[in-house]
């Protein structure tokens, strides 16, 4: 689809070679002879750049660029005028257009400069949806009991610096629970990195965690900065943490003990400033009895323990969850809401979910692709249950 562009000038012989100029190199472009026609199609229609002459009848540039940055803020704004100044330039980039070009135009430096602001809105566009994205992702959905006390456990735990160790199955929601409490925490602003112990084999998970030194064995061939000083500030997560070798628990231990982490390969005392939360599926207890984990860093890790059900131990929470995954997953999609049968939602609640929340997200989006305009109890029992 063309790119739209809309030419905003009080002079018809400059909005005539720029429409022929633009439309040459493939744009869409609509114009308007001033500044308050311009501002009533912009309130219209979505531009993908807006090129605006300052001197106009009725309102000027500048007028309309503080209007629309009001109005619509991401849009990209460049100021054109034959009555440019230096002050002029700065006034309008203050006010965010993206540049100001003097008339007449130098034709390539226009190009330029149109592709150049349309790249940037559109990397402002796709890192808003980004971020919509990962907060719906890390919005934490249902009203069961069993929720409501973790929410509450979050809330009160999150304003600490408080080491948490959390349980549960696999696909409960375990990093959901992590990424709460660093959001709701006075580390927020701060990273949050994360470390799955279950997926870096045994002899590189300290390498991992704590960095290396240049030289330190064979393929370290430039010094590593590890996850413990990246989350300088922030958390981290120390996810499947009942996988990690005894020989890395000493070490996390040791750096949980005196806030300090030595490279691997180096001699140098690090000091760390990171709270760590930690994730597992395992019964550590368990772990600790077969002596496959260290009793000390449980005890290290566990200052609270937030245990997470089972969506069969929260079947109650359901419909909502449903619900949250279709507006999400549609949303994706580019495409309607559809609407739901409670008589799905019943059969939904009665299913044995043995892979928990991922496993409902999964089931939500084989509904969305394979069902009609409405999901029905049958969708559920051919898509889901293999009737």
């Amino acid at each position: 689809m063309a790119q739209t562009i809309l030419v905003i000038d009080d002079e018809r012989a400059i909005r005539n070679t720029l429409k022929d100029i633009l439309s040459f190199e493939g744009f869409e472009v609509e114009e308007a002879a001033d500044g308050a026609e311009g501002l009533e199609m912009i309130k219209a229609k979505d531009y993908n750049c807006i090129l605006c002459d300052v001197k106009m009848p009725k309102m000027d540039g500048i007028e309309v660029l503080e209007q629309v940055k009001e109005l619509k803020p991401d849009v990209p704004f460049v100021v054109i005028s034959g009555h440019g100044n230096i002050e002029t330039a700065v006034d309008a980039v203050k006010k965010g257009a993206f540049d100001f070009i003097s008339k007449p135009p130098d034709l390539n430096r226009l190009l330029i400069t149109i592709r150049n602001a349309m790249d940037r809105g559109s990397l402002v566009t796709e890192t808003k949806q980004l971020r919509k994205r990962i907060s719906r992702t890390a919005e934490m959905i249902g009203s069961s009991a069993a929720m409501k006390h973790i929410h509450d456990t979050i809330a009160k735990v999150a304003a600490t610096d408080a080491r948490v160790l959390i349980t549960g199955a696999n696909g409960v929601g375990k990093e959901l629970v992590a990424r709460n409490i660093h959001e709701l925490s006075p580390r927020a602003n701060g990273p949050m990195i994360e470390v799955n112990c279950a997926a870096i084999p045994s002899e590189l998970i300290e390498s991992e965690l704590f960095g290396h030194e240049k030289g330190s064995f064979t393929s370290a061939i430039k010094q590593r900065i590890g996850k413990f000083e990246q989350a300088k500030g922030g958390t981290l997560f120390l996810d499947e943490i009942g996988d990690m070798s005894l020989d890395a628990q000493a070490k996390v231990l040791r750096a949980l003990q005196e806030s300090k982490i030595t490279r691997v390969g180096g001699d140098k005392e690090i000091k760390v400033d990171v709270r760590v939360i930690a994730a597992t599926n395992k019964d550590l207890m368990q772990e600790v009895e077969e002596k496959k984990f260290r009793l000390d860093l449980y005890h290290r890790l566990g200052v609270v323990i937030i245990q997470v059900p089972t969506l069969n131990e929260r079947a109650e929470d359901i419909p909502e969850l449903v619900e949250h995954f279709i507006e999400g997953i549609s949303n994706e999609y580019n495409q309607g809401k559809k609407d739901i049968e409670k008589a799905a939602l019943d059969a939904m609640q009665k299913h044995n979910w043995t892979g928990n929340i991922r496993e409902l997200r999964n089931a939500v989006e084989r509904l969305i692709i394979f069902s009609d305009k409405k999901i029905t109890k049958k969708d559920v029992e051919l898509y889901i249950l293999g009737k």
